[in-house]
């Protein structure tokens, strides 16, 4: 596998953490429910990503639920002790595998405790409040009781730092009224822009920003240009994407998942991948199509 170090690092919180990271979601199974086709796989793709250098996993105890942390556990514990991982709380699964707001301080408080539970650990190294908004997309609105009530279980020592996803520039700018941001991951890709200003304003801030769905939101005609751009480095859409991401701003954390080894390697060796300044305007350019 590749050398992440050509991807940079950042600062996550006190750590600091390489820029290409794992996102931990599709561990679970079909639609981020239930338990994967194959566990013994799962586990074997984590210890991978570890020994490649990856130093930072996303996760959420509804992720399964309950399923990606327990993998997490068996492959990793006792984590190295420049893992950093990172999980997210405010939402829980419907027996349909229906997403579900969680946001009162008592399932914000008890999502805690799963995830502390399931991961093996005494304290949770950085905690994402998760607002559902449109699901993919945030919405404006108040999260002064739920992040405080985050605040307070860091208060208690069962929390080291907060962040956010989901999350509107104004959303940041009252959470940090509450308590430090050390992260915000929302969707934002090379297609999906409207947090330009933000990743902006953070990476001013020293603040992470962890961008979720690299390829989410595309055209048909975004997916066919990005393709063609990708085909004539000699790489696959997806690295291209991730490429794109890192070259972005300095900020930016990416968290690609997968299940499988092929594709692991496929997204790690994007860490590598320098794009020429003409193939940055030529994906930049996507946006408009």
């Amino acid at each position: 596998m590749t050398d992440l170090a050509h991807a940079g690092t950042f600062q996550l919180a006190d750590r600091r953490v390489n820029r290409m990271g794992y996102g931990a979601m599709q561990l679970a199974g079909p639609g981020v429910f239930g338990p994967p086709k194959d566990r013994d796989a799962a586990v074997a793709v984590l210890r991978a990503a570890v020994d490649a250098g990856v130093n930072h996993i996303d996760t959420s105890d509804f992720y399964g639920p309950h399923v990606t942390n327990k993998i997490i556990r068996e492959a990793l514990h006792p984590y190295p002790d420049d893992l950093v991982i990172v999980t997210k709380v405010g939402a829980v699964r419907g027996a349909d595998a229906s997403w579900l707001p969680a946001q009162s301080e008592g399932e914000l408080t008890r999502a805690v405790h799963d995830n502390l539970r399931n991961l093996g650990l005494e304290r949770l190294e950085i905690v994402n409040l998760r607002l559902m908004g449109d699901i993919h997309a945030p919405s404006e609105g108040s999260l002064e009781a739920q992040f405080s009530a985050l605040a307070k279980l860091r208060d208690q020592g069962l929390i080291r730092h907060l962040g956010l996803s989901n999350v509107t520039a104004g959303q940041v700018a009252e959470a940090q009224g509450i308590a430090p941001v050390v992260c915000v991951q929302n969707q934002y890709n090379l297609v999906h822009r409207h947090d330009d200003g933000l990743v902006d304003a953070l990476a001013a801030q020293g603040i992470a920003f962890v961008p979720f769905f690299p390829l989410g939101g595309f055209s048909p005609i975004q997916s066919d240009a990005l393709a063609e751009i990708a085909a004539g480095i000699g790489v696959t859409p997806m690295q291209t994407a991730l490429a794109w991401l890192l070259a972005r701003a300095p900020n930016l954390l990416l968290i690609p998942g997968t299940s499988t080894m092929a594709h692991l390697s496929e997204n790690l060796a994007a860490a590598s991948l320098k794009l020429s300044d003409a193939a940055k305007v030529r994906l930049d350019s996507i946006a408009a199509r």
